[in-house]
């Protein structure tokens, strides 16, 4: 797609710009190891959520001339500074490089007085930087912290997921402030075995010291929360990252612990997890950082797992009279609200209609990495969205995740057609999302079906010509996209058809009245007794004849 890196690294940036710096609600996050995954794979889950049109891009290898640098743009177009470039850096397509490393993100904001307005990188550069520069996690880690040193750290507080065909970090970062130097971070190896969650909330507690294999971190992390008075040594209390940098509030507890137990609670059932901490209950423990599942997971249960609105628990989504008679679990932005001078909160699901993209990334050392990492691709939200193998090698990305306008729609745009279909269902969703599921079903599971034997061709064809194999893969990743957006057109055509005017058309195509679930008719008539009541009186046909 770019003809050079300086081109895809001025685009990216300011595509990047659209996605919100300070969101408190926005993204989740899924690490699975290997030893946690049914067939040895490192996967992480990223939902990037935000009202904005996602253009996937690739990032081709380049070889660089000494002195080359890379200007970052600023949101008004202007320079704010000037990076050194690297004499190689490396392919990437979305947020996996050619070296089979991912990562993705989650924003837990932290102490606002440590943001700092003079430090030139934001977190999506430095995910970028890490990509195009890195070949394996803890490469990635060292990375961003010597661009950070070297340049300044510009975003909140951030916790990254980033693993490689053998390992899965999750590292945190925050500010100095205004002014100060470098960044403040730690980062944790996940044990092989494990799985680990976070959602827009800081999740590392205490930390190991004097453990360079499993935890690096930077040299005055604790230091510098002494000066600030954010940690008291005498206490006799380990020192936390989380409390010291990102304490919990009263509203990320129930909309952001709240996707981490539940992502803990379909991981492994058999914990019980308890809900008393996402609840706010007083003295009750914050959840582990990492558990070890009941069973090793699959690429699909990774799927389901990202598609979540609390169901089957007391806080299901689709159930309620704030569901509305069809039980969409939709909920409109803002999450948290007042009434009469009480606060309240919806429930905050990890699958959420204000998803721009999501993915979910296999990094496979058993394979060459041209053919071991694949990105899992859809856009718009988790649940009703459908996701494409998009392999670490490929020259090209499906053309229709590659545009869109958030103010023009078009068939054209990928995010158009997701949000189409998404945004028609919710009008009865019990009813269309079944339609849904039915097709995300068979297209997910052709393409899970076809990956063994695509991937077996691949190989081979890697053994007598590697190029021909990058293009056999390129053109599997971008004909199974555009064929899922030409499905997910036809799906959209068919939904608007069948449930037009609020009727369902049966198996003939005769439109039937279906009603409302007398569930709901009960809680209307509830607030508004007598409203609807027929009358009981008749007319009378003598009165009628009198003058």
């Amino acid at each position: 797609m770019n003809r050079s890196f300086l081109v895809p690294i001025l685009f990216l940036s300011l595509a990047w710009w659209a996605i919100p710096l300070e969101a408190q609600d926005d993204c989740s996050s899924f690490l699975v190891t290997k030893g946690a995954s049914q067939d040895g794979s490192v996967m992480i889950t990223y939902t990037c959520d935000g009202e904005f049109v996602p253009h996937l891009e690739r990032v081709p290898a380049g070889d660089h001339e000494p002195g080359a640098t890379i200007p970052i743009m600023g949101r008004d177009g202007t320079v704010r500074g000037k990076i050194r470039q690297v004499p190689h850096t490396y392919a990437v397509v979305g947020l996996m490089n050619e070296h089979q490393l991912a990562i993705g993100e989650t924003t837990f904001g932290g102490r606002r007085e440590l943001r700092n307005p003079d430090g030139l990188l934001h977190y999506f550069l430095l995910m970028n930087l890490a990509l195009q520069r890195a070949k394996t996690a803890r490469e990635a880690i060292q990375v961003m912290s010597r661009l950070v040193d070297e340049h300044g750290y510009a975003s909140t507080g951030e916790t990254f997921s980033i693993a490689d065909p053998k390992e899965a970090w999750i590292m945190e970062m925050i500010g100095p402030g205004p002014g100060g130097k470098g960044a403040h971070w730690v980062a944790l190896r996940i044990p092989d075995g494990y799985v680990c969650a976070h959602a827009n909330m800081s999740r590392i507690g205490a930390f190991p010291l004097d453990d360079p294999e499993n935890c690096l971190y930077s040299p005055n992390v604790i230091s510098f929360a002494e000066e600030k008075g954010y940690y008291d040594r005498t206490s006799g209390r380990p020192f936390s990252f989380r409390y010291a940098y990102g304490p919990p509030e009263p509203s990320s507890l129930r909309t952001c612990a709240s996707r981490v137990w539940s992502m803990f609670r379909r991981s492994a059932p058999s914990r019980n997890l308890s809900p008393d901490f996402q609840r706010g209950v007083r003295d009750a423990a914050p959840y582990p950082l990492w558990i070890k599942p009941d069973r090793k997971l699959s690429l699909k249960d990774v799927m389901g797992i990202m598609r979540d609105h609390y169901e089957g628990t007391p806080f299901d989504m689709t159930k309620g009279l704030d569901a509305g008679p069809f039980g969409c679990p939709v909920r409109c932005r803002d999450l948290t609200w007042e009434v009469d001078g009480v606060r309240y909160s919806w429930e905050r699901p990890i699958s959420t209609q204000q998803t721009g993209f999501s993915f979910i990334s296999q990094s496979r050392d058993w394979l060459p990495d041209a053919v071991g990492g694949v990105t899992w691709y859809g856009v718009d939200d988790t649940y009703t969205t459908c996701y494409v193998p998009l392999y670490c090698c490929i020259e090209d990305v499906p053309p229709s995740f590659a545009v869109g306008d958030l103010q023009r729609f078009s068939w054209d745009s990928a995010w158009w057609v997701f949000n189409f279909v998404a945004n028609y269902a919710n009008l009865k969703y019990a009813y269309m999302i079944k339609d849904i599921q039915d097709v995300q079903s068979d297209l997910e599971g052709q393409c899970l079906a076809l990956q063994p034997v695509i991937e077996k061709t691949a190989l081979e064809l890697r053994a007598t010509d590697p190029k021909l194999m990058v293009q056999y893969l390129t053109n599997h990743s971008v004909s199974q996209g555009e064929r899922v957006v030409k499905r997910w057109i036809d799906l959209g055509h068919a939904l608007l058809t069948k449930y037009n005017d609020g009727y369902v058309k049966d198996g003939k195509g005769r439109p039937e009245a279906v009603g409302y679930p007398v569930e709901w008719l009960r809680e209307v008539l509830k607030s508004k007794p007598e409203a609807f009541k027929l009358p009981i009186w008749v007319p009378d046909e003598e009165k009628e004849r009198r003058p």
